[in-house]
């Protein structure tokens, strides 16, 4: 996919603010997404689900630095997450059929902690970047 020079710059500023938080926002993200959607817990049978626990900060935070990688990357998505396909699906612990759920439950999160900075083009920005990082995502586990 492509991006438009607006969405680029809105891209690469968000994550200029997360890159410092990413375990933390991660957490936060995977710990919304089971909450809302209780079904997912059933990813996370052998992991510490209470609220700011090493696991979820883990987690979360391997999940934010492969969405950070491909923020730094937006000319090459697929590549840049190349290194998905090495890692077992228990490390990122995300199922392919819930990635819509972490994908707007990352936005809900940098929606709550960047207010001014996911103004709407941010966020139409973010949500079809997120949707690359997705599909790319999903295809290295089919």
């Amino acid at each position: 996919m492509t991006f438009s020079e607006a969405e680029k710059a809105a891209i690469t500023s968000l994550w200029s603010k997360i890159s410092g938080h990413a375990d933390d926002i991660g957490a936060e993200a995977l710990e919304r997404m089971i909450i809302n959607f209780p079904h997912t817990k059933t990813y996370f049978s052998h992991v510490d689900l209470s609220h700011g626990s090493a696991d979820l900060r883990r987690h979360g935070g391997s999940v934010m630095k492969a969405i950070g990688n491909a923020a730094q990357h937006l000319g090459d998505i697929d590549h840049a997450l190349s290194g998905l396909s090495d890692l077992p699906a228990q490390d990122l612990m995300v199922d392919p059929g819930n990635s819509k759920l972490l994908s707007q439950s990352i936005q809900v999160t940098l929606a709550a902690h960047f207010p001014k900075e996911f103004n709407p083009t941010t966020n139409a920005a973010w949500d079809k970047f997120l949707d690359d990082v997705f599909t790319v995502y999903i295809s290295k586990y089919r």
